[in-house]
C-alpha cells in the first residue's frame, strides 16, 4: 500500500481473481476508520491492476450505495 494523501489509499492487487474480494473488504474496513458511510468511500482505476480508495465528500450524509456495472 502507498498512501498518497491522507485522504486515500493506492493499492497494486496482482492476482485477477481476488479483486472484488480485496476491494470488498478494503471498504467494510475502511468506512468505520473514517467514519463514514459504504457509499462514502470511492474506488477509481488509477492503472492496471492499480486502484486508488479514498473518501468521497461529495456524497450528502445518508444517501444509499449505487454500484457502477461494467
Amino acid at each position: 500500500m502507498t498512501f498518497e494523501t491522507t485522504d486515500s489509499v493506492t493499492l497494486k492487487i496482482w492476482d485477477r481473481t481476488a479483486i472484488d474480494h480485496t476491494l470488498d473488504s478494503v471498504v467494510r474496513d475502511l468506512s468505520p476508520r473514517a467514519a463514514a458511510a459504504k457509499c462514502g468511500i470511492a474506488i477509481t482505476r488509477s492503472g492496471p491492476n492499480t486502484f486508488t480508495v479514498g473518501l468521497n465528500h461529495n456524497v450528502p450524509q445518508g444517501s444509499t450505495f449505487e454500484e457502477v456495472t461494467r
